[in-house]
């Protein structure tokens, strides 16, 4: 038994649970991410986390803005704030749902609202994913694996040229 723990007995602290023991999905390196937020300070934190694992990022500052680059040139992912100037999110989702070119990118929402009741309507327009700020690099992460477990993000390893539907 190692000191560490000795001591998380002697404080009746339980064994490190099993996030840390089980080895991680993550997404191929070279993932393409729009972050689409009007918080600058948001996407510099969303942009330093994702860049650090390999992914590359883009952003918008608005939903108009952010439709345009994904009719130009769709990500693989899209994280989408609820809030923002003009157009919503809520708004954005639903185009980004009924167009056939970008019904399939996995977009997951953002919001900053307390009461987060939003991710009830979410899941009935059509998000991958929710998350409430703040939001720390686990979370973020956690969102991804999940989609890289569902089969809607290729896995790392995985070859760019695969398509995850390929059997």
């Amino acid at each position: 038994m190692s000191q560490l723990d000795r001591f998380r007995r002697l404080l009746g602290m339980r064994q490190p649970d099993d996030r840390r023991q089980r080895r991680r999905l993550h997404a191929r390196r070279g993932l393409r991410v729009l972050i689409v937020d009007d918080s600058r300070t948001i996407v510099a934190a969303l942009s330093h986390m994702l860049g650090q694992n390999g992914y590359e990022t883009s952003s918008a500052e608005d939903a108009e803005s952010a439709l345009e680059v994904v009719s130009d040139d769709p990500p693989d992912l899209i994280f989408l704030d609820i809030v923002l100037p003009g157009m919503s999110g809520f708004t954005a989702l639903r185009k980004l749902r009924r167009n056939p070119a970008t019904q399939s990118i996995p977009v997951i929402m953002i919001s900053g609202n307390p009461q987060a009741v939003e991710e009830f309507y979410l899941k009935k327009i059509g998000a991958d994913g929710f998350m409430k700020k703040p939001f720390g690099r686990y979370e973020v992460f956690s969102r991804i694996e999940r989609l890289v477990s569902d089969g809607e993000l290729p896995a790392r390893g995985q070859r760019e040229s695969e398509s995850v539907d390929d059997d």
